[in-house]
């Protein structure tokens, strides 16, 4: 792909400032007087917000040599990644049927307004549930989070193999600062592999699936209507 700190740039200065509503109004009025396809619009600009800003940063400290740093951002923007994608599966689901839509609906609202502090009323939903779905459509996802997540916790990787070495015969430990050491050569496959799904989900899968959704409520609106719940 091209050069990463220039596509970021590209992409920042690309992102999305702001949704109009009457806009999506015009576009269906059937479609967008439920409010799941606003938020699922509205989510897919945050995550697309927050990933980016995620990936630049990243990529700064990288160049600077702060490699666990940059390795705990990208980890960051893999989470971020893995709700566009659920989210995208999701719409699929309400549209193939297996989802009911007013489920989906609550669901959106969790995913832009649910917190692990209560600071909302509604709960976020699990990262590792979202990863795990996310998984099944791009296979090795999660294996890769997975890795990073050892360098982001204080376990082996993340306090004596970042921190030291060892020297067996002599029993002696000696502490330095071995990240640049141990990822400087593979940091950019991690952001480029986070960009190139995100490419993907953002610019292709999302407008198809979020088209699909609007089709399939247009056609569905009275059944929605008939099974709309009280608080809807």
């Amino acid at each position: 792909m091209p050069n990463i700190e220039s596509s970021l740039t590209d992409w920042h200065a690309n992102l999305c400032k702001s949704v109009d509503v009457s806009g999506l109004f015009a576009r269906s009025p059937i479609a967008h007087k439920w409010k799941s396809p606003w938020r699922a619009l509205l989510l897919r600009e945050a995550v697309g917000w927050r990933l980016v800003d995620l990936l630049i940063q990243s990529n700064a400290l990288y160049k600077a040599q702060h490699l666990l740093g940059a390795r705990i951002l990208v980890r960051a923007a893999f989470e971020t990644l893995g709700i566009l994608i659920y989210s995208n599966q999701e719409m699929r689901r309400v549209v193939s049927g297996h989802l009911d839509f007013h489920e989906f609906s609550g669901l959106t609202s969790q995913l832009l307004l649910g917190s692990r502090d209560n600071t909302t009323s509604l709960k976020a939903k699990s990262i590792l549930t979202v990863l795990q779905k996310a998984d099944k459509r791009f296979p090795g996802l999660l294996a890769w989070y997975e890795v990073l997540c050892e360098s982001a916790h204080p376990n082996c990787e993340g306090l004596l193999v970042g921190y030291s070495t060892g020297d067996t015969e002599n029993y002696q430990t000696t502490f330095e600062n071995r990240w640049a050491a141990m990822y400087s050569s593979t940091h950019e496959s991690s952001i480029e592999a986070c960009m190139v799904i995100f490419d993907a989900e953002y610019n292709s899968e999302w407008p198809d699936a979020f088209e699909s959704l609007e089709k399939w409520i247009e056609s569905n609106d009275q059944s929605l209507e008939a099974t709309r719940p009280k608080e809807g």
